[in-house]
């Protein structure tokens, strides 16, 4: 049974290592989204378990160009295991039927319609109850050496198509992560990457994936300039010094952050097929590692004060390029899904806490104790109606009385019933004193009467 504290961010492994780096000639072959799907959902950690998985859009996992019929019986394979999916990576590069962000018209024209695709099928997925939340992924699709032809225009041409693909994906109520790699031009650097982000201005719409991985070679400057390196040169891996880099490096970046993925590094680069020259993604607990993982992501999830940003719903593991044999062993995924539990518990938090604004669902006597006076007052009003009617003619009465002077007509009317109703008690008085006289009158006589007999 599980016995976690924390219920978000929610737990997601990628797919893409079964694609990224193989199925090219002399690399290894792909493995299936069934097997990725199912090595996931048989992870489990003190009954803890993925809560996801993040897909990238491309051949032989999901195509580009899928149906709505395929979206559907997609959504259902992934509903079946459980999960539901958060990110997408929109396939923009050139092999794959995309383009440079800052190559030709036509170029940037495939990139920014590889975006539509990828923002279509992420929309249709948020449609089917199957995509709570996520961002599309995508970078510049163009390599280090050709941006450092012309750096300054070259960094303006990826901004602007960014802007064309904001457009778009504002029109699917979407999202788009940059994630920045030392392999992609105008995002090798960390100075670069923030300086393309201002550049593009779209901060609702573009924002930064953080994979731990790729960012921990920010600090080293690699495919950058000298400037750019935030270690010193004589860097051994102290803790302290690389605690320090990587505040700098996040105090630039968290606040472009949107996606976040957790991963271990070397501190070396690799590469295979097509996807060369990047940071080597290791498993969580190599001894060449050298990311605390559970400290270090805090540094990416919280704020310089500690506290947490909430920025993402969802977290993801990113373990690309592993060896088929590696990744085929159900251990493998036992032990990525205790970092990332371990990163969760650490800094995370519960529904609760995400909305705080949000009353918790009330018990079920409290319910009905709030029901009851409502019922009351909704009788109360018809019997005391006729109370308050003549509580309303009493201050009328007052009112009159305390109100202003009337006017002369009036006055005249009050006068003229007022003298009306003394001559009414007058002739009233007048017409009993007769009548009082004659009964004394009558009473002396009778009584002399009397004596005479």
């Amino acid at each position: 049974m599980s016995t976690q504290q924390n219920h978000f961010p929610k737990l997601h492994n990628a797919m893409w290592p079964g694609l990224v780096g193989k199925g090219s000639p002399g690399a290894e072959p792909c493995i299936d989204l069934d097997t990725m799907l199912e090595l996931t959902a048989n992870a489990s950690v003190n009954g803890v378990k993925f809560d996801g998985v993040d897909i990238f859009l491309f051949d032989p996992h999901v195509s580009i160009d899928i149906s709505d019929d395929g979206l559907k019986q997609l959504a259902d394979k992934i509903r079946t295991k459980g999960f539901v999916v958060g990110s997408v990576v929109a396939p923009i590069w050139p092999p794959t039927g995309g383009g440079s962000a800052m190559g030709s018209p036509e170029e940037r024209r495939k990139f920014v319609e590889q975006v539509r695709k990828g923002c279509r099928i992420a929309k249709r997925l948020r449609e089917l109850g199957v995509r709570p939340y996520g961002i599309v992924r995508i970078d510049s699709a163009a390599s280090v050496d050709d941006w450092a032809k012309d750096p300054e225009n070259n960094t303006k041409l990826i901004a602007q198509t960014f802007r064309e693909a904001a457009d778009v994906a504002e029109s699917f109520g979407e999202r788009l992560a940059a994630e920045g790699e030392i392999c992609w031009g105008g995002m090798h650097s960390w100075r670069e990457m923030v300086k393309l982000l201002e550049l593009t201005g779209r901060p609702k719409t573009v924002g930064f994936q953080a994979d731990m991985a790729h960012t921990l070679l920010y600090t080293l400057g690699y495919n950058a300039e000298p400037e750019d390196r935030i270690v010193p040169e004589n860097f051994n891996w102290e803790p302290e010094i690389l605690d320090e880099a990587l505040r700098q490096l996040t105090a630039s970046l968290r606040p472009w952050t949107i996606d976040f993925h957790v991963a271990q590094n070397d501190g070396t680069v690799h590469g295979s097929g097509t996807h060369d020259k990047t940071g080597r993604h290791c498993l969580v607990n190599a001894a060449e590692g050298k990311l605390d993982i559970r400290h270090h992501a805090g540094f990416w999830l919280r704020d310089a004060q500690g506290q947490l940003t909430q920025t993402t719903r969802h977290i993801c593991w990113d373990g690309c390029m592993f060896p088929n044999d590696v990744m085929m062993k159900q251990q493998t995924w036992n032990d990525i899904l205790g970092a990332m539990v371990a990163v969760r518990e650490a800094h995370g938090w519960t529904e609760a806490a995400a909305k705080p604004s949000a009353p918790a669902p009330a018990p079920k006597a409290a319910t009905q104790i709030a029901t009851k006076p409502s019922k009351r007052a909704a009788k109360k009003p018809a019997k005391s109606a006729p109370k308050a009617k003549a509580k309303t003619k009493a201050k009328k009465r007052i009112t009159k009385k305390a109100g202003p002077k009337k006017t002369a007509k009036k006055s005249v009317k009050k006068s003229q019933k007022v003298k009306s109703r003394k001559i009414v008690k007058t002739k009233a008085k007048k017409a009993k004193k007769p009548a009082k006289k004659v009964k004394k009158v009558a009473a002396k006589k009778s009584a002399r009467k009397g004596k005479k007999k």
